[in-house]
């Protein structure tokens, strides 16, 4: 019993460490995209997407984050993963089909295994039980 509380105890640190850092990097892309900072801009352009798709992507990435922190709305949170997850991999595979270095495509990464990271060990509370 006391290992378990042990578990449980570790599992909701990890939980919580990594989804505040994911937060943190959501929300702070969210703001550069927002005020379309110059070389998020550049990113965007080079990357042949239109300059709109910043606000976009901006907006929901902080929707995202308040889905992921409020209690209860597990469907929402499990929405929101989904949404970090198809942004930050198709991130990813943009940078690599334009060829670019590898400087650029680690924020993404991160930003992806954190995200996995958050989900795998989110509390029982947070998870759609059948």
């Amino acid at each position: 019993m006391e290992t378990q509380n042990k578990s449980h105890k570790r599992n909701n640190i990890i939980y919580w460490i990594f989804t505040l850092w994911m937060s943190l990097g959501m929300v702070s892309t969210a703001i550069v995209q927002l005020i379309k900072s110059k070389d998020e801009l550049a990113n965007f352009i080079n990357l042949g997407y239109p300059t709109y798709l910043m606000s976009i992507i901006g907006i929901w990435k902080i929707l995202g984050v308040i889905a992921v922190l409020i209690p209860k709305y597990p469907l929402l949170k499990e929405w929101a993963y989904a949404g970090f997850f198809f942004i930050m991999s198709g991130a990813i595979i943009s940078h690599i089909i334009v060829n670019d270095p590898i400087s650029k495509i680690l924020p993404a990464v991160l930003l992806l295994i954190l995200v996995i990271i958050s989900w795998y060990f989110r509390p029982a509370e947070r998870k759609i039980l059948k």
